[in-house]
Order: structure tokens, then C-alpha cells, then sequence
């Protein structure tokens, strides 16, 4: 079998191989193949030489690892109320980041125009030639196509359906361009942060509106066509006589989302409309808001136990402008109870630990798997 360059790196990303005798015992390569892929790996900057390795007898083995300052990544997370954009190094930390001005509702053009004029305010910021991005990330809060890269029928994008993102930007970032649902996105960058051994992961991001992203042995689980984790639109009893924003009746969104309780709140003569504002009156402390966060988080919970006992995940993440205390609380107390003892045995319900930088640590880790993926390395390097 045929084993190139980028299949050494994949080796040495993953830390299976630190040194060109591991890289012999891993492949079955001679040292003379070894030494070949190594010199096109350091010829391209794709790898570099880190010291020494621990002496087991003679010469010193010199130590291999992935070169995160080869190239950098523009990863934009698209929000319904803002937008922020993020120049990440390979390991996905943030190098430096922008949070704009600029909503969903705003339309597809000033969004992607904002995006990529703050990638090139903070890459003349931070000194970083333009040719130094290997990739531009793009989160959405709604469905993406996963065979067009395209939104897909978004219940709060008005405007967004089915237009061409990857073309837009390429046309000012000619690299590789993708776009993911917001909690997919945030499912990864959770994952790859804290629970890469976790055989199964899922996230459920509570805002202006609900979502769930699903990593199954380290991949996204989309569906075949991108519809997979969208339980904001599960229907649920309690909300029958509610509509929701995707024109249905009794979706959980329309009366358990951020969005739900702001409109509440507006009744109760406080202002807000979005998730965001349900957040700051639960950073506030407001009585009436920690309350129907905590029923909301009830009704998620009911619909949460179904998931669970269909999926029976390693670890359930809350996150979202409402991820607290009182949505958690909420949860649990339903979750539990409607759930088998055995899907909740091992079960870790807990709040998400990277908040908005969740999103955009997992494009970031997307946009590196993919540009460096040993098919794309042996492409480029033979």
C-alpha cells in the first residue's frame, strides 16, 4: 500500500509517530523512504524538527511535529444578532478576533462583505501575509446542504437559502472554503478542545433559537441531507398552539427558545428580543427570567430524553446564549426521569466549557482536517 507524505503526516499529527524510526515501525517504509517524505514534509513546512527524543541507547532520535505556524485559518461565526470573525494558528487558539456589528437578518452580502473585510483587517493587523490563509470557516445558525455547502431552507435567514457562500468568499480567499451548521461546529470544537477519546458527543446550543450538533467517532453526523440535530422543530405538546418561525405549529423553538422567552419577557415589560438579552437578564439575576429558563429547560429536557434513549450519547453539552444554571437545572429534572436507566448510566450532562469560542475552534479544526488531510498532502506533494 502506497504511503505518501500526507499519510506520514496524518502519523505525526495524531502523535502516533514522533520520530523517523517510529514512522519505520508504523509503515513498514525503509529509512530511505522514510527520510524521502520526511525532507518533502520539511521542504514544505508542513512539519519541523522539535528537539530530541528520549535516548534508548546511541544516537539520540530527533523529534517530528506538525508545524502550527505554517499557515493560519479565518473562522466567522455567524450569529442572529452579531457576527464575529477570528484568525486561528493550526491548533485552532485565536490569534486575534473582531466581533461585528452585523446581524443575520442583515442578508447574506453585508454579512460575507463583513467577514471578509475584517479577515483582512486582522491579518494587516497581526502582520500576516494574505497567502498565509490555508482556509476560511463559516458557521450558520440553520441547515447547510452538505453536498452544495449551501444554507438549506434556514427558518431565521431570511435571504440565505440556498446562496452560494464558498463562491463569495473565494472570490476574495481563493482557498478552501467551508460552511457547517453553528452547533455542528460548536460540537466540534468542543470535542477536539476536552473529549477527542469520547466515542460520542452531543451539543445542544439554546439561543434565539435551538439546535444540536452530533459527533459519532469524531465526525459530524449530518444526515444525508444536512437535516440531522435540528430538534428545535420537534414538536411538542405544550407549545400545539405556538407557531414558529418555520411557519409549523408546536415546534419546541416556539415556546422553549431564546427567542420564546424573550417575547415573554417583552410581555412581562422587560426588554429584549433575542437570546442575547434572555442572557444578560439571566446574568442580571431577573427572577422572571431565571424562571422560564428553568421551565424551558423542563420542556428541552422531555424532548432531550428521547434523543438520548435513541442515540445514547457519551456526553450531552449545553450551550447557547441560555446555557446557566437554571436551563440545566431545568433539564435534568426531566431528562432523567423520561430517559431508561441505561441510556443515562454513563450519560455527562454539563454546560459547554469554550462559550463562543466553540464555534469557531470547530471551524477552524474542520478547515485543518480537511486542508492537511493526507489525501490533500499527497496531492500537493506526490
Amino acid at each position: 500500500m502506497y504511503v505518501g507524505p500526507g499519510d506520514v503526516l496524518q502519523l505525526i499529527r495524531s502523535g502516533k509517530a514522533r520520530t523517523r524510526g517510529d514512522l519505520q515501525e508504523e509503515t513498514g517504509m525503509s529509512r530511505m523512504t522514510v527520510a524521502q517524505r520526511v525532507d518533502a514534509l520539511l521542504k514544505a513546512e508542513l512539519i519541523r524538527e522539535a528537539g530530541t527524543a528520549r535516548p534508548s541507547g546511541g544516537r539520540r532520535p530527533t523529534d517530528l511535529a506538525f508545524n502550527l505556524q505554517h499557515s493560519c485559518t479565518i473562522s466567522a461565526s455567524v450569529e442572529t444578532t452579531s457576527t464575529r470573525v477570528a484568525l486561528t494558528d493550526l491548533s485552532g487558539a485565536i490569534v486575534a478576533d473582531e466581533h461585528l456589528d452585523i446581524a443575520v437578518d442583515d442578508g447574506p452580502e453585508k454579512v460575507l462583505h463583513g467577514i471578509i473585510e475584517a479577515g483582512y483587517r486582522l491579518l494587516k493587523g497581526s502582520k500576516t501575509p494574505a497567502s498565509k490563509v490555508s482556509g476560511v470557516g463559516v458557521s450558520i445558525p440553520g441547515p447547510v446542504d452538505p453536498h452544495t455547502l449551501r444554507p438549506s431552507q434556514p427558518p431565521i435567514m431570511p435571504g440565505w437559502d440556498a446562496y452560494p457562500i464558498v463562491e463569495f468568499i473565494q472570490d476574495a480567499f481563493p482557498v478552501p472554503v467551508l460552511v457547517e451548521n453553528d452547533a455542528d461546529a460548536m460540537a466540534v470544537g468542543e470535542y477536539s478542545a476536552g473529549f477527542a477519546g469520547t466515542t460520542s458527543l452531543c451539543l445542544v446550543k439554546v439561543s434565539t433559537g435551538i439546535g444540536t450538533g452530533l459527533v459519532i467517532d469524531g465526525r459530524i453526523y449530518q444526515g444525508v441531507d444536512g437535516g440531522a440535530g435540528d430538534i428545535g422543530h420537534v414538536r411538542h405538546p405544550a407549545f400545539a398552539e405556538l407557531q414558529c418561525q418555520c411557519g409549523s405549529f408546536g415546534c419546541l423553538a416556539a415556546g422553549a427558545s431564546g427567542g420564546a422567552i424573550a417575547r415573554e419577557l417583552a410581555g412581562l415589560g422587560i426588554e429584549a428580543s433575542s437570546g442575547r438579552d434572555v442572557r444578560q437578564q439571566l446574568l442580571a439575576g431577573n427572577v422572571d427570567t431565571m424562571r422560564l429558563t428553568h421551565e424551558a429547560g423542563r420542556r428541552l429536557g422531555e424532548v432531550m430524553a428521547t434523543v438520548v434513549c435513541l442515540l445514547n450519547p457519551a456526553v450531552l453539552l449545553i450551550a447557547g446564549d441560555l446555557a446557566s444554571s437554571s436551563l440545566i437545572g431545568g433539564i435534568r429534572e426531566t431528562l432523567y426521569p423520561m430517559s431508561l436507566p441505561r441510556a443515562t448510566r454513563h450519560l455527562d450532562v454539563r454546560l459547554a466549557a469554550l462559550g463562543e469560542d466553540a464555534g469557531i475552534r470547530g471551524m477552524s479544526s474542520l478547515l485543518v482536517n480537511q486542508v492537511f488531510s493526507a489525501s490533500a498532502v499527497n496531492a500537493r506533494l506526490g
